[in-house]
């Protein structure tokens, strides 16, 4: 399909002509600063001069206060709204607990520059629940009880995610990112996946955690305890807003290892995935003697999981989806004819 042709009227040729996007530099003096900011202007196809389009001195604006607040460190609109959403709290009991005046979130959201102190502030309360919950203690006679335990019952869930380690936290969260809907069960599985097969690619666990042989599969009981609230319902935890992005800080290995998992494993459901895990040598070795609905919780050594995932990949070729889904096919082939 052609591309739309953009036109509008162009004051130097006094018509409509197209015209095209480009980028061009500006300096700014800011308190007595200069800067140099990329804009988006428009340029005429004809004469070569840029003309004024609608929204573009809007999107110039956006560009240069998105540049600016980099530069200089500062916190975005966008980050104060991830702290209103974590923490379960308006602009204006945020304003108080952070100690600032009630109309200051306020202003910062309609697009006021933060002061480097004031920013610094949020951004701390942003990475560490245990600051949020200094600040929310200095303050908290000029919150509602409500606001106040509120807020206080987010920052203490929010320390719970620092129970498990920092690797295990963005794998979960990039995991977040490429699917949809994830249910607890489910992601005990990718989990244990991911581990099995990047141990299996790269001769060395992903995550610290040790899975366990629990009835319903291998689980990581650190994680378990994180989203046991969800119990059977997809997890939509905005906790997670504060780890957001920092799936970047995984290497290109580990996020190799986890779109393997996800474009596969991903596809079906935790009960499927419960299936495929009961057929494999790992849970079936640490579960001998218990029978059929008797509960475990025995270790599943990470050694035992990167052997049997090395006898896959020697057969399989895992390092392809292609050869992963074939043998997904075949250990769902088995369980059925088990099951016969």
């Amino acid at each position: 399909m052609a591309e739309k042709r953009r036109r509008d009227f162009c004051i130097e040729c006094r018509r409509e002509t197209e015209y095209f996007l480009r980028r061009r530099n500006i300096v700014k003096t800011i308190k007595d600063k200069e800067y140099t900011f990329g804009i988006t202007v428009a340029i005429c196809a004809e004469c070569g001069e840029e003309m004024s389009i609608p929204g573009l001195i809007d999107k110039n604006v956006r560009e240069i206060d998105e540049q600016y607040r980099a530069v200089e460190g500062l916190v975005t609109t966008e980050d104060i709204e991830k702290l209103m959403k974590i923490y379960k709290i308006g602009k204006a009991p945020l304003s108080l607990a952070l100690g600032f005046g009630e109309v200051t979130i306020p202003r910062y959201l309609e697009g006021q520059v933060p002061s480097k102190e004031y920013s610094d502030i949020i951004k701390t309360a942003l990475a560490s629940p245990a600051y949020m919950k200094k600040r929310l203690k200095e303050n908290r006679f000029k919150l509602t009880d409500a606001a106040y335990k509120k807020a206080w019952t987010a920052a203490d869930s929010l320390e719970s995610l620092f129970s498990v380690s920092e690797k295990m936290l963005r794998a979960i969260a990039y995991v977040f990112e490429k699917l949809e809907e994830v249910t607890p069960l489910m992601l005990q599985k990718l989990l244990y996946f991911i581990q099995g097969v990047y141990s299996a690619l790269y001769g060395r666990p992903i995550f610290a955690e040790d899975c366990r042989a629990w009835i319903h599969g291998p689980v990581f009981p650190e994680v378990y305890d994180l989203f046991r609230d969800f119990r059977y319902n997809p997890i939509d935890d905005a906790r997670f807003a504060l780890i957001e992005g920092t799936a970047d800080a995984l290497t290109e290995e580990e996020k190799k290892a986890i779109d393997l998992v996800v474009n596969t494993f991903g596809m079906y459901g935790g009960k499927v995935l419960e299936r495929i895990t009961h057929n494999e040598d790992p849970w079936k070795n640490a579960r001998k003697g218990y029978g059929e609905g008797v509960p475990s919780s025995e270790l599943l050594p990470k050694d035992s999981i990167m052997k049997y995932y090395e006898a896959v990949n020697a057969k399989y070729g895992i390092a392809a989806e292609s050869g992963l889904m074939n043998y997904i096919h075949d250990m769902l082939r088995d369980t059925s004819d088990n099951e016969l």
